[in-house]
């Protein structure tokens, strides 16, 4: 992570550095000047498609970033309130420079953020993000803007079409599903593209102001759409976040299936119809050991990246592999797209399960978590583990006392001020321990640093 760019683009509560509007406008300008100059082909439109998700402050944001990017030489397509995936498939098909968009994915409304894609639909390399923090300090003002500013929302439209070309309708027509849209960028589109499959759709979670994004809806809450799926004795439920790069389903039964569980089973569909590229799929390190051993035991190879959709989609490049993804429901099909795209992924597993001719509860049935606790300790500070005298041996150290049967993943959240200790074993007694000894150990750590 550098100094502003996290996992995920440049995250914070909004009105606060570095979602500030002289910050932002110089942003705007340094990272499409640098994606300028690292773009080889004449070819492209000197243009960016940019949308926000539903949150108060998106327009404010749009308003400071759009005259920083004119101030590059380049071009501004605001399509309006739409997905962070929408902008990834768009910025490929109009032939553009490159895309922003303005959202905090899964975060509260009072945060929002900015995120940049290159002229191939992918976030940006590390190495981009380097050049563009090293110029931001150092810029003291950015030059009048020669670019212009448009609005075309119609081009959602053709995102949509994209969607529903991906998938069988005559097998999906009819059937009945529960739509939570986190109150965010999909409050519109997915009902569109589900209903327009002729799909009879159920949705919740449709209606933002600016400040119900996320809340108490969406892929970080998805218990009541599991509940409404049973109760209206729906085939599949889905919950999108915010952007809707992320998606958690539920099965007729109410019970969830989280990216995990989307990424087992249609590996295991695909392996079967022979369209998974040399019998294997990506998964961060914070995927379950439950589903990695069960992949395993399907003779499917399992690769592991750090977390971040971002590094799957280059691990899936670089392997020309099929599928990848991440427990949260950030899952990408590469024949697709290179980037998480929760209403895609929704759209493929639930082509994948009807055509096994099973329930979505076969598939939550085929292999079962390790008991699994995440705790996010909140910090002040991020020093890097390694420097912490002691500690990541001593992790190593708890770790060997559960014998094999267990392991322990901790990192910085690349988005929030906060430490996440993921612990898996096979008992649930072990689990709390481990978990309480590593965060003790990190706490004594960080007081002698």
């Amino acid at each position: 992570m550098g100094k502003y760019f996290g996992t995920d683009g440049i995250r914070a509560v909004a009105g606060e550095f570095p979602l500030v509007d002289d910050f932002i406008t110089k942003l705007g300008y340094v990272a499409l000047d640098e994606l300028k100059k690292a773009t080889a082909c004449r070819y492209l439109k000197p243009q960016v498609i940019i949308a926000q998700d539903s949150r108060a402050s998106g327009p404010q944001i749009l308003s400071a970033l759009e005259k920083g990017i004119r101030a590059s030489g380049v071009n501004v397509i605001s399509i309006g309130i739409s997905t962070t995936p929408s902008v990834a498939y768009l910025v490929k098909q109009t032939g553009s420079l490159g895309g922003v968009v303005i959202s905090a994915s899964h975060n509260p409304s009072y945060f929002n953020g900015i995120k940049f894609f290159t002229n191939g639909g992918t976030k940006l390399p590390e190495s981009l993000e380097n050049a563009i923090e090293a110029r931001l300090d150092n810029l003291s003002s950015v030059p009048a803007p020669t670019g212009t500013y448009t609005e075309n929302v119609s081009l959602v439209k053709q995102y949509e079409q994209f969607l529903m070309a991906t998938v069988d309708s005559d097998l999906l027509k009819g059937t009945k599903i529960v739509l939570d849209c986190a109150n965010g960028a999909s409050s519109t589109i997915a009902p569109n593209v589900f209903a327009g499959l002729g799909m009879h759709v159920v949705a919740i979670g449709n209606e933002p102001d600016g400040t119900n994004i996320n809340k108490n809806a969406g892929a970080l809450h998805p218990s009541f759409m599991q509940r409404l799926t049973m109760r209206e004795r729906a085939f599949m439920g889905f919950s999108f976040d915010g952007d809707a790069d992320r998606v958690i389903a539920s099965d007729e039964k109410g019970r969830q299936l989280d990216g995990d569980h989307i990424i087992a089973a249609s590996a295991l569909c695909m392996k079967k119809a022979g369209i998974l590229n040399h019998n294997k799929a990506v998964l961060t390190i914070m995927a379950n050991l439950g589903c990695i051993n069960y992949l395993k035991e399907k003779e499917i190879e399992v690769e592991l990246t750090s977390v971040g959709d971002k590094y799957v989609s280059e691990a899936l490049e670089k392997g020309n592999l099929s599928i990848g993804g991440e427990t949260s429901g950030h899952i990408i099909f590469s024949q697709f797209t290179s980037t998480g795209d929760g209403i895609l992924s929704a759209l493929q597993f639930l082509q994948f399960v009807k055509k096994s001719g099973r329930a979505a509860s076969w598939f939550f049935n085929q292999w079962q978590k390790y008991p699994s606790r995440l705790k996010a300790v909140p910090v002040t500070a991020k020093p890097p583990l390694e420097t912490l005298e002691g500690f990541l041996p001593g992790v190593t150290q708890i770790e060997q006392t559960m014998n094999g049967k267990g392991r322990i993943v901790v990192r910085y959240s690349g988005t929030e001020p906060k430490l996440r200790i993921l612990v898996e074993g096979q008992e649930e007694q072990m689990v709390s321990r481990v978990l309480s000894e590593v965060e003790r150990l990190y706490q004594q750590k960080t007081e002698v640093h």
